[in-house]
């Protein structure tokens, strides 16, 4: 959204033509395929448009396909312009060089990405910690970056497992104690308070090799 608020200022005071303004993609620009992308592609072979008002370069592609083919049109005539409010574009050989600098340090920054957060992962699982987020019960220590027990819900999920494995209680009756009497609920990183307990969520808990 604040991409967006600067690249309206950026239009006005650069008073410059738009055609439309396309949504955000729900897939990231790593991989080809975007669906919206690809129209505006073809919308701009088709001459409904001569150019492209983006944020940044790596907002366009940051893989070699996609920031191929924006090369490519470049080269033949059908994409004659590209605008950026942080950086400038001029359409030329040089222009079009560095723009392909600018895609690979786009691709090579989330290959280093994905490299490093597989690393990380290794070493996790190397510790015996589950790589992602805990299962209830537990929470992410970012600083010292370990799993540790969740002071409010932890008990609580110990008790579940004390009533399943030492009382032999139905998974449908610790279910509605964990709703009803303690008021157990899940998660919930967007709101305060999480949402209740599900069946399915309580057998695939009590599933889950983590606990043990």
């Amino acid at each position: 959204e604040s991409q967006t608020n600067e690249l309206k200022e950026f239009i006005k005071r650069e008073n410059l033509e738009v055609v439309e303004f396309l949504p955000g993609e729900s897939k990231s620009a790593k991989q080809p395929g975007r669906p919206i992308f690809n129209q505006m592609l073809t919308r701009i072979e088709k001459g409904e448009a001569d150019g492209i008002i983006s944020w940044l370069p790596d907002r366009l592609a940051r893989n070699w396909i996609d920031g191929g083919k924006i090369v490519h049109m470049l080269d033949t005539g059908e994409l004659t312009d590209l605008k950026f409010p942080t950086y400038g574009f001029e359409n030329s050989s040089q222009g079009k060089f560095m723009l392909s600098i600018m895609f690979g340090q786009s691709k090579y920054y989330v290959d280093n990405l994905s490299e490093n957060v597989q690393r990380g992962n290794k070493t996790k699982l190397q510790k015996g910690w589950l790589p992602g987020l805990p299962p209830i019960g537990y929470l992410n220590d970012r600083e010292n970056r370990t799993i540790v027990r969740d002071p409010q819900r932890f008990p609580l999920v110990r008790r579940m497992w004390r009533l399943l494995l030492k009382e032999s209680m139905p998974v449908t009756e610790i279910l509605r104690t964990a709703n009803e009497d303690w008021g157990l609920r899940s998660r919930d990183f967007k709101r305060r308070t999480g949402k209740r307990i599900t069946e399915g969520y309580l057998y695939d808990l009590f599933a889950n090799s983590f606990y043990c």
